[in-house]
């Protein structure tokens, strides 16, 4: 209870002290709903960075796959084919890296940290490949909708966040397959005495990662009008950033998509409020990794405590 409440706690005073700072602007709907939008791209790669951790894995492709992604739906676009079409190559291009990592890791063995750095390092080759080196830019304008657009006054990226949120957290708490994912992370060993084919359902998870990465990817290239080798690449870090931090309220340490999403929120309270009064980004940098360090750290406290 206490570790729950104190990462919970944590998110509230940040709102606290900024809203207390600058109320006239941190406060105002104009300004919340920016930070709901800033962390809508986040809030899709850490939600299906959790599932990927759920089994006890992390994937650090997840923000070169989005690039790509990205790349290769304005680069289709560019080249004359369909909105369509080009969306669909795109979220092929994410399951395709998300197969690579996943039979890497789950069948040829392969530590989850070499194989998604390897892919990472080849995916953004291949994105500046794709991209030229340039910004793609020139993109049709029923596109930008998907980004751009807005229904009930809320930017779209919010609701598209909020269908995979969701939509993660209904399987990983209520089917087969996300009971699965959780029993292996727990124990692989038992997972597979219970029939559980361990290797498959890890596969499965690495697709799952690569598919919402290339879709916070499409989105993204959506929101900017454009595309760049490099424009998703720092979601990477984030997102394990928030995985970690919604960790700290799970009382057995897993991910979980309702923590994540804290974790999102606190990222994206620390980054507004931080601009609005002025501090540089260096600083931020600096918080926001002592605040992760602090995070994990109660965290493991906490499990010390109770046991």
């Amino acid at each position: 209870m206490l570790k729950s409440g104190g990462t919970i706690l944590g998110f509230l005073l940040l709102v606290i002290v900024f809203g207390a700072l600058r109320p006239d602007v941190f406060l105002s709907f104009g300004n919340l709903r920016n930070v709901l939008e800033q962390v809508a791209i986040l809030a899709i790669v850490a939600a299906v960075q959790s599932v990927v951790m759920v089994v006890g894995n992390f994937d650090l492709s997840v923000g070169a796959t989005a690039s790509l992604a990205g790349a290769v739906v304005a680069q289709l676009m560019i080249s004359g084919y369909g909105i369509t079409l080009s969306v669909l190559a795109a979220l092929a291009v994410g399951a395709v890296v998300g197969a690579v990592n996943g039979y890497l890791t789950a069948y040829l063995r392969l530590s989850a940290f070499v194989a998604t750095l390897a892919t990472m390092t080849s995916v953004s080759g291949l994105t500046f490949i794709v991209t030229n080196g340039a910004t793609l830019f020139g993109l049709p304008k029923a596109f930008m909708g998907l980004g751009q657009g807005r229904w009930l006054e809320m930017p779209n990226p919010i609701f598209v966040a909020l269908a995979v949120s969701l939509l993660v957290w209904f399987v990983l708490r209520n089917t087969t397959l996300g009971r699965r994912w959780h029993a292996i992370g727990g124990n692989a060993e038992v997972a597979k005495l219970s029939g559980v084919n361990v290797s498959l359902m890890r596969f499965a998870a690495f697709v799952v990662a690569g598919l919402g990465s290339a879709l916070a990817g499409i989105v993204l290239t959506s929101r900017l009008a454009s595309a760049t080798a490099t424009s998703g690449d720092s979601y990477m870090l984030l997102a394990i950033a928030a995985v970690f931090l919604g960790m700290t309220i799970s009382k057995e340490g897993q991910a979980n998509v309702g923590g994540t999403l804290i974790g999102v929120g606190i990222l994206g309270v620390l980054s507004n409020g931080l601009n609005i009064v002025g501090v540089s980004t260096y600083v931020q940098q600096f918080l926001t990794g002592a605040i992760i360090v602090a995070a994990v750290a109660f965290s493991r406290l906490s499990n010390k405590g109770v046991s």
